[in-house]
């Protein structure tokens, strides 16, 4: 199989990459630039673990050939702490309790980042239906929508 080189912006850094063809974006951040945050739980899209952003939408991952996505602007979870602070997102997670084991907690913020970004004041309905191709074995989901809803409030009074 015929490898390329690539340049993938990555969390605001150019990254250039000889890949094959069939890698996955989520092969390309964890194999071959050691973001390993991004999680690959299911490995045929169904999870959500592996969401991150590609021009700013959700993006899985695992079902994704990194090659369809040189030329974009990709955001990890890698990405969202900015200066040594995280983000709200995921400051809220944590102070919420509503990181468990935490393998399904890079998707879920990822996909929660994509939804404030598009809606920044979400009903918890909102909230629950924008997370919903994202899988949690842990929790009962209530803690991560009060994480949402309480990041959500933050970035409405001055957070990113």
């Amino acid at each position: 199989m015929k490898k390329e080189i690539a340049v993938f912006n990555i969390n605001e850094r150019l990254y250039e990459v000889v890949l094959a063809p069939n890698i996955t974006l989520a092969e390309l951040l964890r194999e071959k630039l050691d973001l390993t945050g991004t999680k690959c739980a299911c490995g045929v899209g169904e999870c959500g673990s592996c969401t991150v952003l590609v021009d700013g939408q959700p993006t899985l991952s695992c079902s994704t050939l990194a090659i369809a996505c040189r030329d974009k602007k990709l955001l990890t979870i890698e990405g969202l702490a900015a200066n040594g602070e995280l983000h709200p997102l995921q400051k809220a997670f944590v102070e919420a309790g509503a990181i468990q084991c935490g393998f399904c907690t890079p998707g879920m913020i990822m996909m929660a980042k994509a939804l404030l970004d598009e809606n920044p004041n979400p009903s918890r309905v909102e909230v629950k239906e924008g997370l919903g191709g994202n899988l949690c074995r842990c929790t009962g989901y209530v803690k991560i929508i009060d994480a949402v809803m309480a990041a959500a409030e933050m970035m409405r009074k001055g957070g990113r």
